[in-house]
């Protein structure tokens, strides 16, 4: 934890949001405890999933979920299989007429977002100072519109419609993937825009808020500082990359028929998953591995490791009235990012544990043309990562959430840069409350607090930025 977490807290919380958190814990143990007349028999398994595959094939959500949208070990094997089971249902021709394998999911919520270092104007004009900014009320999130399946046996699909909470349409995921080729699980290719195959899988991620709704480790990008000591207000490199988000390419994966081995390799647009080609023509590769072994009573484990070389363009080749023309990223430089992942099951309680490791050419760390010379003292920037996050299932209702991550840079884009400027840490605890079980329809009772500190991060004076976040709501999907 990082050093006075427990006074930073009780500073960011009002008295009321306190009291308010602590009792929504109370309300959630005590119905935890019970369960409505009406719902179905509880499952072994805890708790539930979108309800589009479960109306399909009659299961209960909780067969693939340990916590929706969280996948067990079986939710896994489907999900890798191209959402099949192998028997008569996988095809569309066997379904109802009437089944639409469809699932709406939006959260209202009620949120309190601060920040301590917020850029604002100020008495030498405008964005010349910092001031601390705290928001807070009810809002809702934006909506996504979930459609999957499988067009025939071993074609499979998935396409996720997705807005903002404003109805600004984009498309998060659109896939089409053969499956079994020539007769065998280990060679299936997936083309379109899609998940990376992250075993941490952040589409799954069971936290909501602004600070912690992401992985901090799949998106962190060194800062820049301007290199002023009397004003070192940092900026951010220019081009933009997350292993988190979706990207647009082809991809080769493959398991074993109990799927605890499996591999992927893909070839992905250099374009952060974005239409168009907006930036460059350049590629990147992305390879998993991983293994997975019984250990007695405890559970299935698994561990694994992941790659990502990457190239980004460095500036434009030609452009108009100074804004560059999309597709003409020339000057690539070369970035990558590594990482090491476990997943531990001991009862009740799952742990993840994972190891980052990220490189910059210094030419993309510096925010360098490659047609300029590096600034003196420039050089790639590297760093350390690490996340370490637990759920304990209570109950088949009520899950715990904690989750702590850390970036540790280990060198910096200038040497006179300190060194641990733009170190991250991040804490989140929570809790999600499932009232029912259903096969048509999934709800929690959301809760949690999260808090992120950077190191060097204000946008003026340099200090540190620490960014919290409360959140609850109701989370949805039919």
């Amino acid at each position: 934890m990082f050093e006075r977490v427990s006074q930073t807290v009780e500073k960011r919380l009002s008295r009321a949001a306190s009291a308010l958190l602590s009792g929504l814990l109370i309300i959630a143990i005590v119905l935890g405890n019970s369960r409505p007349a009406d719902a179905l028999p509880l499952p072994s398994v805890k708790v539930r999933a979108l309800p589009a595959f479960a109306r399909k094939y009659g299961m209960p959500c909780s067969a693939c979920h340990l916590a929706w949208p969280m996948l067990s070990a079986f939710g896994q094997a489907f999900k890798d299989n191209g959402y099949q089971l192998g028997n008569d249902r996988d095809a569309p021709i066997y379904q109802q007429p009437a089944y639409w394998p469809v699932t709406f999911r939006i959260t209202p919520i009620w949120h309190r977002e601060s920040q301590n270092r917020t850029l604002v104007d100020g008495p030498a004009g405008p964005n010349t100072a910092e001031g601390k900014v705290t928001t807070d009320g009810f809002d809702w999130s934006g909506l996504d519109f979930h459609t999957g399946g499988t067009l025939a046996k071993n074609f499979s699909f998935y396409v996720l419609p997705s807005s903002d909470n404003t109805g600004a349409f984009h498309f998060e995921s659109v896939w089409a993937r053969l499956d079994n080729l020539f007769g065998s699980s280990w060679f299936n290719i997936k083309m379109g825009k899609f998940e990376l195959d992250n075993l941490l899988s952040e589409k799954r991620i069971l936290t909501l808020t602004s600070v912690a709704g992401t992985y901090t480790n799949y998106h962190f990008q060194p800062l820049v500082s301007p290199g002023n000591p009397a004003n070192p207000g940092a900026v951010a490199e220019s081009y933009t990359f997350g292993i988190g988000d979706n990207q647009v390419g082809v991809e080769v994966m493959g398991h074993s028929k109990d799927d605890r081995t499996r591999y992927s390799a893909s070839l992905l647009s250099s374009n952060d998953g974005q239409p168009g080609l907006p930036t460059n023509r350049g590629y990147g590769g992305y390879f998993t591995a991983s293994q997975a072994f019984q250990v007695g009573s405890l559970g299935l484990q698994r561990v694994g490791g992941f790659a990502y070389l990457g190239q980004a363009p460095t500036y434009f080749q030609f452009t108009q009235g100074g804004v560059g023309v999309p597709g003409t990223g020339i000057g690539n430089k070369s970035f990558y990012r590594l990482g090491l992942i476990g997943q531990w099951y001991i009862k009740k309680v799952d742990v993840t544990t994972m190891y980052f490791h990220g490189w910059d050419n210094a030419f993309l760390g510096s925010n360098t043309p490659a047609t300029a010379p590096l600034p003196v003292g420039a050089q790639a920037p590297t760093w350390n990562g690490g996340l370490f996050e637990t759920h304990y299932t209570v109950s088949p209702q009520l899950i715990l959430i904690n989750r702590y991550e850390l970036v540790r840079m280990s060198r910096q884009v200038f040497a006179t840069n300190p060194g641990n400027f733009g170190n991250d840490d991040v804490l989140t605890v929570g809790f999600r409350y499932y009232p029912f079980i259903s096969s048509r329809a999934g709800f929690a009772f959301h809760n949690e607090y999260a808090i992120i500190r950077q190191r060097g991060a204000s946008p003026v004076n340099g200090l540190d930025l620490t960014t919290s976040s409360l959140l609850f709501g109701f989370d949805f999907a039919f």
